[in-house]
């Protein structure tokens, strides 16, 4: 999508601080980081929101978690403890219109998130 901020990134156009990627998935570092290890994991194919998914998008969606746990443990934050959020809609919190999950760690996760 021509106006997507974050198919800009995957394709180079802006620049990110890139953690992981293959010819699936691109990860990088949070610009506004909300804890000591804020990921962002994205498919490189664009989709909106989880409400856009497809039935075909399945084995895309599940690259998502082996991705995060690769990263959890090369940030150290497996053992201690970590989060994979996903923001469905401006009301959720998504302010880019492109399926990606935040992977967080480092401190302490409160429950319920606010």
């Amino acid at each position: 999508m021509s106006d997507c901020l974050f198919c800009k990134i995957i394709e180079g156009k802006i620049p990110s601080k890139k953690v992981f990627e293959d010819d699936r998935l691109f990860a990088m570092e949070d610009v506004n980081p909300q804890a000591p290890v804020h990921l962002l994991i994205m498919p490189k194919k664009h989709v909106a929101t989880l409400l856009d998914l497809q039935d075909g998008d399945s084995s895309l969606m599940g690259a998502v978690f082996p991705a995060a746990s690769r990263l959890a443990r090369e940030r150290n934050i497996d053992r201690s403890g970590f989060r994979l959020v996903v923001n469905c809609g401006a009301g959720a919190g998504q302010s880019v219109f492109h399926i990606h999950f935040h992977l967080l760690g480092g401190r302490a996760m409160l429950w319920p998130p606010g």
